[in-house]
């Protein structure tokens, strides 16, 4: 055991490792990573390709700050960056890019001290970057943009509502910033302007009390060519046809008689209004082609106390929209009329109208008595109370699935959902239905998992038949529509159902290879590898094992592994990427592209599969690093992806279809040749049970073999497969491993497997061995080390030292020491109980108490506290909506009552993980000070020594840690 004198008896040495470490930082010239460079450090977001290929999109986001758009021609290598810039949209003609420009972060903070109104605060803009002549325009106070997703002749934006005082003084800047002054929106004509014929008089005449609606803002449709604009009053809403023809809107105004929802040709400016009068016009839906329109409104019944919707259809021939469905409908139940909370859609070719349905709210009596705030438990009850309180909004919206056949001449309606089959899933041409009712078995979400009877619908009649019971798993239809796919876990096979003629066929037991996770190691059955797709016409399904990509026919007449055997004997996991986001089935005429990862050496790459010409996959790129983001232009063999280890941060490169010519075409942080960093290596070890396990462990790149210095753990289950991942410096609620490694700490992250019923002593097994393999490499001073992780992690190290005192110090967030009552607690953030994580995930016990009770105690820290003699510290946020906080309390008030060293963090209205960047902060530094003074022989700090009280919490300002060092500062 170590006692809490240790520290006397080598703080000599960790002098002399301090010295040593200054002089190999003086010899490599660069520095230590500080706080200061926290903030500065960039990512990149919104990586968008053009579709011929010549154009790369960006963003460029500091940690804290400004982030900026960097537009890249790929062609001549020009590159221009725009301030504030991100979400990016390029246009489908490839020639303009439009993006949200964000205010300045300085101004933004302002607003919040000052306490200004959200109205008066800081508004998002909108740029407009002209990929031709590169010339860029700014609009100031915009809401959003939408560009029809076929066309790049038009985009439309919403502006934000004029400031109450300055909206006169505001109103010329409202237009860009740059340029064009012959293009103000104040000299467009209003299309809709040359409407108001209709009598103003409509509905004044009743005198009943006012609804509250938002009135809409200030909508622009802008030609992206001429710059040419039209301007729309008062939208609430919008949204374009696919082929950019035609823009819907609806119309929210001040004045009752301007309400309305509208269709507008902005190439001829014509407006044709498709339904006018006071009340909401919401969800507007364009088919597939841009010829039909849908849309739902209250005007007919805004005045009554509860305002039934019904649904609108306009066809491109009608001069006006006309009323499909409403609650007098005879198809609906009575009381029932079409959802507001539901957007309708259109099957394929048009010939569908799907619209949801649900009762018509019933208005709260006026003289109500305010409801009692308390909540009832019934051990009846299929959810929870607390889940029912999370799902309370999601309830209030619930509505069931209807169908409209448009090409009937009765434009027949048939219900495919209701209260007893309230799931539908469609087909992709939208001609078939299958319905899922999760009711039966609702409760058994809470210690089980969930279930569902799943029945066929037919689109015509409604008519259901039941295909599968109480099944766990998901089911999905092939894409032309003749089968269902699913996995079956209690036979560990793929099924299909063929639709023809309900017959099921088995297709992958009798393939001599596992098709489930072969790793799985909790008390729930393990899942499927997956699918890869369809084949065209659906002429077969692309299923995984382990390592390989199988071609079976639907009928399971015949299977082929389409790899080879290339990925099990060489070890390495073979996945299709889809690289269409419209594709619906996968052509095998065609090269299929591949990310393949060895589950050895963790090396990934690219490889090319050519069915019928290859019997494995061609190698393209594969190195001994962690490829993603793989992205190909629509029109052109361009290809963009990133590459990252531990050292390198994933920036952007492009190649052709070979992969023979990559090139890097981004650096966000070149800064970092100025750092220390670290090196990532796998190791491994044998852990109790003597199973070979890997484990990452990481050096400082000045490392020196003849040293001994502080080792740092980190624990939460496989983290071998995290090898390449770059780590940006940055607070969290976790250690930052590139400061660490950067100031002189030895990282390991071992893998944990786990036996069922022993979560805890499993991570003992591993854990241990893996760090006295590590010692026995003679680098690592074995009174120094410590070890921190977070939930799950934090359980098992709450665990660990009650059994081991390897540990000088252990940081344990959000830890469960006590099974009993956690299996009891709620997930606060679903509501869930948290039973089912004992029985059947995670946690991994694989009973209810009751039924095990000693291995609940045995596996609880809250049980075994006395013999803790590591200095704990642990972080239990009292809004954590996943382990609940009393956790926390639990253990901490025993430390507390036996004498030991222990402090907690409770940040208020935090969740699970710190969420808001300044408690990061907060916590960061503390977190690092408290490891500094226990492995490296820092001075203990005031909170450790005295505590904080109460008054005086959070009034320490660590800010100052985190700003940029001036350069007479460095000095």
């Amino acid at each position: 055991m170590l006692g809490a004198n240790f520290r006397k008896k080598w703080s000599g040495l960790v002098v002399i490792v301090l010295v040593l470490f200054a002089l190999a930082q003086a010899q490599t010239g660069k520095k230590p990573i500080g706080y200061d460079v926290y903030d500065s450090w960039k990512s990149i977001q919104g990586t968008k390709l053009s579709g011929d290929g010549r154009w790369l999109v960006y963003s460029l986001a500091p940690g804290e700050g400004d982030p900026e758009l960097v537009v890249l021609d790929l062609q001549s290598g020009k590159e221009s960056r725009f301030p504030r810039g991100r979400e990016a949209v390029i246009s489908a003609d490839d020639r303009f890019v439009v993006y949200t420009i964000v205010p300045p972060k300085a101004e933004v903070d302002k607003a919040k001290k000052e306490k200004k109104k959200p109205e008066e605060q800081p508004k998002n803009g909108l740029g407009i970057i002209n990929l031709q002549t590169g010339q860029q325009v700014s609009i100031d106070r915009v809401k959003n943009f939408k560009l029809a997703e076929d066309s790049g002749k038009f985009v439309a934006y919403l502006l934000e509502p004029p400031l109450p005082k300055e909206a006169a003084k505001d109103q010329p800047k409202k237009e860009e910033e740059k340029k064009e002054p012959e293009k103000k929106e104040s000299e467009a004509k209003p299309a809709e302007k040359k409407e108001p014929e209709q009598k103003a008089g409509e509905k004044k005449e009743e005198k009943k009390p006012e609804k509250k609606k938002e009135p809409g803002t200030e909508l622009v449709i802008r030609n992206l060519e001429t710059n040419e604009t039209i301007s729309v009053q008062e939208v609430s809403e919008y949204t374009w046809s696919r082929n950019g023809r035609y823009l819907a809107y609806a119309v929210s105004s001040k004045k009752p008689e301007d309400d309305g929802a509208f269709i507008l040709d902005p190439s001829s400016g014509k407006t044709v209004a498709l339904l006018k009068g006071q009340g909401h016009y919401v969800k507007l839906a364009f088919d597939e082609r841009g010829q039909q329109l849908a849309f739902l409104s209250d005007r007919d019944s805004y005045q009554e106390k509860a305002s039934p919707y019904k649904l609108y259809l306009w066809q491109e021939k009608m001069a006006a929209a006309v009323e499909m469905v409403g609650p007098k409908t005879t198809a609906l139940p009575p009381g029932y009329s079409p959802s507001e909370n539901r957007e309708p859609s259109f099957s394929r070719d048009g010939s569908l109208l799907f619209f949801g349905y649900a009762p018509v709210p019933e208005p709260a009596p006026e003289d109500a008595p305010e409801p009692v705030k308390v909540d009832i438990w019934s051990w009846t009850d299929p959810e929870l109370q607390p889940m029912q309180r999370v799902r309370a909004e999601e309830e209030k919206k619930k509505n069931f699935l209807a169908v409209c056949h448009l090409t009937t001449k009765d434009k027949k309606i048939v219900r495919l959902a209701s209260d007893d089959l309230p799931e539908i899933r469609l087909s992709d041409d939208s001609q078939k239905a299958l319905g899922s009712n999760p009711l039966p078995y609702r409760q058994l979400v809470s210690w089980d998992r969930s279930y569902s009877d799943y029945y066929l619908v037919d689109i015509k009649t409604g008519a259901r038949t039941k295909i599968l019971e109480k099944f766990p798993s998901s089911v999905s239809f092939s894409p032309v529509g003749n089968y269902l796919v699913y996995y079956d876990d209690q036979t560990d096979a793929w099924f299909t159902y063929r639709l023809a003629d309900g017959r099921r066929f088995d297709l992958t037991s009798g393939l001599g290879v596992n098709f489930f996770r072969e790793e799985w190691d909790t008390p729930s059955e393990p899942p499927a590898y997956g699918l890869a797709g369809w084949t065209e016409n659906d002429a077969s399904v692309l299923i995984y094992d382990r390592y390989d990509l199988w071609e079976i026919k639907p009928d399971g007449s015949s299977a082929r592994v389409l790899t080879g055997k290339y990925g099990r004997e060489n070890k390495v996991n073979f996945r299709y990427l889809r690289l269409d986001p419209e594709e619906k089935a996968i052509s095998l005429k065609k090269p299929l592209i591949l990310l393949g990862t060895n589950e050895i050496t963790k090396a990934s790459g690219f490889f090319r599969l050519e069915v019928g010409k290859s019997d494995q996959p061609e190698k393209l790129v594969y190195i001994d690093k962690l490829l993603g983001g793989l992205q190909k232009a629509k029109k052109a063999e361009k290809y963009v992806f990133t590459i990252q280890t531990f050292e390198e941060f994933p920036d952007l490169w492009v190649s052709g279809s070979e992969f023979k010519d990559l090139k890097k075409v981004s650096q966000a942080n070149p800064q970092q040749a100025e750092y220390i960093w670290g090196q990532a290596e796998l190791i491994t070890y044998l852990n109790a049970d003597g199973k070979e396990l890997q484990a990452v462990l990481i050096k400082p790149e000045n490392f020196d073999p003849k040293q001994k210095y502080p080792l740092m753990v980190y624990i939460y289950e496989r983290l071998s497969d995290q090898l390449h991942r770059y780590y940006a410096p940055g607070p969290g609620t976790n250690i930052n491993f590139t400061r660490y490694v950067s100031n002189g700490y030895v990282i390991l992250m071992p893998d944990i497997v786990y036996e069922v019923g022993y979560p805890g002593l499993s991570s003992l097994k591993c854990v241990v061995p893996a760090v006295e393999t590590v010692v026995r490499m003679g680098f690592i001073d074995p009174r120094r080390i410590g070890i921190q992780g977070h939930s799950w992690g934090g359980y098992q190290i709450t665990y660990l030292i009650t059994r081991t005192n390897i540990f000088a110090a252990c940081e344990a967030g959000a830890a469960v020491s006590n099974m009993v009552s956690a299996y009891g607690g709620i997930r606060w953030g679903t509501g869930m109980s948290r039973a089912f994580q004992y029985e059947k995930t995670q946690s991994r016990i694989g009973t209810p108490p009751w039924e095990r009770a000693l291995q609940f105690i045995e596996n609880s820290p809250i049980f075994w506290v006395e013999r803790v003699q590591t200095p704990y510290l642990t972080i239990h946020n009292d809004e954590d909506d996943a382990v609940p906080w009393y956790q926390g309390i639990e253990f901490f008030s025993a430390m507390r009552r036996l004498g030991k060293p222990a402090w907690m963090f409770v940040f208020n209205g935090e969740k699970h993980g710190l969420r808001q960047r300044e408690n990061q902060k907060y916590w960061t530094i503390h977190l690092d000070e408290f490891f500094d003074h226990y492995l490296k022989g820092a001075p203990q700090p005031e909170w450790m020594k005295k505590g904080v009280t109460y008054l005086e919490r959070g009034k320490r300002d660590v800010s100052l840690l985190f700003q940029p060092k001036t350069e007479e500062g460095k000095k």
